[in-house]
C-alpha cells in the first residue's frame, strides 16, 4: 500500500510539474493582451497597398493592380464597427465590374477582405 501511494504521488508531481512551470506567470504568448491601436489613413492605405501586392503576387488580381495608387481612403461604420475601406480604380481593366477593386481593414490595420462590389 505504502509503494502505491508513493507511486501515485510521485506521478502526479511528474505529471503537474511540467504544466505549472509552462503556465506561471513569466510564460510568453508572443503576443499583447492589450487591444491594438487604431491606425491613421496613411497607415491603412500602405497596408492596404500590401494587400494589393500580395493578391498580385498569389496571381488572385491581374498584375496592372500592382501600379494603381489608392483613389480613396476612409472609415466606415459597419455593424457598429469602424473600418478601413480602401479603393483602387484601374482603367487598365477591361471588364466594367472589376474596374473598381474594395479593401477592408480593421480600424487596427489589419485585412478583412477585398473584393469587386463593394460590399
Amino acid at each position: 500500500m505504502k509503494t502505491l501511494t508513493t507511486t501515485l504521488v510521485l506521478s502526479s508531481l511528474l505529471f503537474l510539474t511540467p504544466i505549472s512551470v509552462m503556465a506561471g506567470s513569466g510564460h510568453d504568448h508572443a503576443h499583447s493582451h492589450a487591444p491594438a491601436a487604431p491606425v491613421n489613413q496613411s497607415t491603412a492605405e500602405k497596408n492596404a497597398d500590401n494587400v494589393i501586392a500580395s493578391l498580385v503576387e498569389r496571381n488572385k488580381i491581374d498584375n496592372s493592380w500592382s501600379t494603381i495608387k489608392a483613389s480613396s481612403v476612409e472609415q466606415k461604420a459597419l455593424n457598429g464597427r469602424s473600418e478601413w475601406l480602401v479603393i483602387y480604380d484601374n482603367e487598365k481593366v477591361t471588364e466594367l465590374d472589376k474596374k473598381k477593386l474594395y479593401v477592408f481593414l480593421t480600424i487596427e490595420g489589419e485585412y478583412i477582405a477585398a473584393n469587386y462590389t463593394g460590399k
